[in-house]
Parts: C-alpha cells; structure tokens; sequence
C-alpha cells in the first residue's frame, strides 16, 4: 500500500472511530414506529457527511416508508470497473435491555472492541468503504474505479422500499460488481468470501379441535387434544437423523461438486465450534453431509415456536381448542419458495387425522443466491484479503439470507461480492452488540485493495 495512503489510515483512526460513533448514537429502529424519525435522521447524518468527504450526486431518497442515501463518484472513466457498494443504517430494537453492560446507543470502547446497536450491523461494516472511499480522495483526489452508493434504512424490516427503486433504476445503479458488507469472518485473521446464500419460507400453523376450550376430566379420552395433535404432525416432518420428509421436499435441491466439497472442506468450521458456539451437547442433522454443508448448501424445516392452552402460572386442566406453531425453511440453490410451499402445506394436510382441522398459512419467501467463486470480483476481493489479512480467504455458503442480493443479481446481473469484516461473537440482533476495532482498520485498508484490484481487471 502507499506509504503516504498508509500513514493518513494510520492518523485517522481515532478520528474514524468517533464518526462511527456520532452515527451509532442515532437510535434508528426502523421496525419500531416511535423510531421513524430516528431513521430519518441517521439518513440525514449520512447524507451529510458522503458530502463532506467529495462524494458527488449525494440524494436522500424519502419513499414514504424508511430512506435510502445514494452517492458516487464516476470520473475514473469508462474503460474502468464501476462498483456498487451497499449498506444498511437501520438497526434491531435492543431488548432485553437489562442485558447490556453499557447502554445500546450510547457507543464505548472496551478494549479492542466497540460496543454498540448497530456497530456491526451494519453501521460499522458500511462506514468501512466509506472510509476507504474518503481515504483515497483525501491522499489522491481521485479513486481507481467508478464508485456508486446505494444504503437503505430498511433492511431489517423487510427491504421493501430498495427491492422496488432498483428495478425502477437500473440504469442509474449498472455496475461491474456489487459489494455487500453484512457478513462475518471467521477470526481476526481469518477473511471468508460467501458465495451462496439460503433462501426462506415461513409459515403460521392452526389445528383446531373442538370448538372451545374443553374440562380434561369431562372430555379427556374422548377428544384430540390440539396441542397433541399439533405436536405429532410436527414430529412427522423429520426423521430420526434430521431430514425432511415431506415429499419432493429435495427434489430440486443443487447438488455438490466433488470440487465444490473440497472447496468447502477448506472451511476451519466443524463439530468443536458448532458446539462451542452453540452450547449443544451433540450434533443433530444429515450425517453424510459436514457441518459447513448442512449449514450453507443443505435445506431444513424449523419449528420456531409453538403455543396452546393454558401456559400462565400455575394449572388450568383444559383440552385446548387450538395449538400453533411457526415454521421456517432455509432454502438453497434451486428451490423454489412457492413450489416448497406446495409441497409442505400439502404435507401437513396428509399428516392431520380427521380428528383435527389444520390451517396453513404462507408468509413470505426468496429463493437462495448463488454466484461463482471463480468470478473475477470475488478473486479480486480475495486477493484483496489477502494483502492486509496475510492469509488467503475460504469460500463458503451461509446458512442465512440478505434478499436484496437476489434483486441485484436478477436486476444489474453483476457478481455479488459478500465481504464480511464482522466476528461471530460480535452478538448481532442480541445485547452488547460489538464491531472488532482490528476488523475495522483492516477491513477499510482491504476494501481500498479491493478498488485497486477491481481496476485491473
């Protein structure tokens, strides 16, 4: 890296950290609607300071809904790369609250690590291009490649207001790669590229049985008891090693390469650490397949929740009228949400006896993102970590999803570039959520690597 370059991140960092943190304090919920206002102003917050660092055409987009900030910076010409960048400022409510050892929006460092909602998700991931971008204007006045922005402020409620701007705006937003910072590494000095993502489909069951609450000593015996019926066509839908039986259930799913497995198998993640960072006493799943390829490249079917009766202190010695349950399945590569709807929904009909009524009730879904290792961006990112992480990054697929990758992908048919800078202990979505200083600097010098590497190709 250039030396003058080296020494301006080497000066900036306290200065970095207490921007990060000025944006942080901004408690911008945007699933909260007393927060509305909140997520405008972390809009506002960013919009400004894009400005002050040169970017150009700099617009808060106000749909109604939550906003988006957009930005570039086009003038290292036509014959060189553009890249997207994408970002989210909006961030998860922070119950349980006593649970924090410092208040969630108001950002402390301890130690090497800064503590707050937000830090790494994804605030703090975002302001690392950001802080790249204004790196390479301050000590060059110029970037390597053609530069866009797009952050929303809605991501963790659905996404709804980007999934309908980029389709209506893709000629605005063309590029040669889009990169998404939401994602994790697996240790400080060990980078991961993701290249595949699940999908989802969620679901709300009811099984009714009788028409109301029922006396167990009057009626027991003689009726169903819902909460028991729910509970036997739950237990139908997996066999004793973890696999899904509802019919046709994997009949689309992609199947691994020998060389996709070997890719895989580079992965340092196995039974030690699933247990580790599960508390589990033992595995659970497809035993033929390794921990890395249940979580990344195989689909599942989960219970999130059940409820019925009578659940309050104390005993209430009822037969339930109703029991529910919601369900969830990650999807992979080439599943489609609508056509395992059918398929489960189906299933839980055939289960149900005739003592029982059941209804099935779609949520949402979308479908897995995939996209080839072997693209020349990804190999760009990867040669990028490797120059300020001094070890090569693995490949892997993750076993959660970001759907506006799959809107990018369909729309601006660019490769997706996922290149995480967070931890897996960094308590995303939980109490005492933190961003890794380390992965901080490392991660704004490996995205100017990243530009630079972009520019040759």
């Amino acid at each position: 890296m250039d030396p003058q370059l080296t020494a301006y991140l080497d000066a900036a960092r306290p200065r970095q950290v207490d921007e990060l943190m000025a944006w942080l304090r901004i408690p911008s919920i945007s699933t909260l609607a007393a927060h509305k206002d909140d997520v405008m102003a972390a809009a506002v917050w960013l919009r400004d300071h894009l400005q002050s660092i040169g970017l150009e055409h700099v617009t808060l987009i106000d749909s109604g809904t939550q906003p988006m900030v957009y930005a570039d910076w086009l003038h290292a010409g036509p014959d060189k790369p553009t890249v997207l960048i994408y970002g989210h400022f909006d961030v998860q409510p922070v119950d349980p609250l006593d649970l924090w050892q410092s208040p969630p929006f108001a950002p402390e460092v301890r130690g090497d690590n800064l503590y707050a909602r937000g830090a790494s998700d994804d605030k703090g991931q975002t302001f690392v291009h950001i802080k790249a971008v204004e790196a390479l204007l301050r000590t060059t006045g110029r970037l390597p490649v053609n530069v866009k922005f797009l952050i929303e402020g809605e991501e963790e409620s659905g996404s709804r207001t980007i999934s309908a701007y980029v389709p209506q705006h893709a000629a605005q937003l063309a590029a040669d790669a889009v990169v998404v910072s939401d994602t994790h590494i697996i240790a400080p000095d060990q980078p991961v590229i993701l290249y595949g993502l699940r999908g989802i489909w969620v679901a709300e069951i009811t099984v009714t049985g009788p028409a109301h609450d029922l006396h167990s000593g009057n009626f027991g015996g003689t009726i169903h008891n819902a909460n028991q019926a729910l509970a036997e066509i739950l237990a139908a839908l997996h066999d004793r090693d973890g696999r899904v039986t509802v019919p046709g259930f994997y009949d689309q799913v992609r199947v691994l390469s020998p060389e996709e497995r070997a890719v895989l198998a580079q992965v340092p993640y196995g039974e030690a650490q699933v247990l580790a960072d599960s508390g589990a006493p033992a595995l659970y799943g497809e035993p033929e397949f390794t921990p890395v390829e249940r979580i990344g490249a195989r689909p599942t079917l989960e219970i999130n929740g059940m409820w019925g009766g009578f659940i309050e202190p104390g005993f209430k010695t009822v037969i339930p009228s109703q029991a529910h349950a919601k369900i969830s399945c990650r999807l992979v590569p080439y599943q489609d949400p609508a056509r395992i709807e059918e398929l489960v929904t189906a299933y839980l009909h055939q289960l149900t006896p005739p003592t029982v009524t059941i209804d099935v009730r779609g949520r949402r879904g979308a479908p897995a993102f995939l996209t080839p290792y072997d693209a020349p961006p990804i190999q760009a990112a990867a040669r990028a970590y490797r120059q300020v992480f001094g070890n090569d990054p693995v490949f892997t697929l993750e076993g959660g999803g970001i759907p506006i990758v799959n809107v990018f992908q369909s729309v601006l048919n660019a490769p997706i570039v996922l290149m995480g800078f967070g931890l897996p202990d960094d308590n995303l979505h939980a109490p005492n959520e933190k961003f890794h200083l380390p992965c901080f600097y490392k991660g704004i010098r490996t995205s100017v690597a990243f530009l630079h590497e972009m520019a040759q190709l």
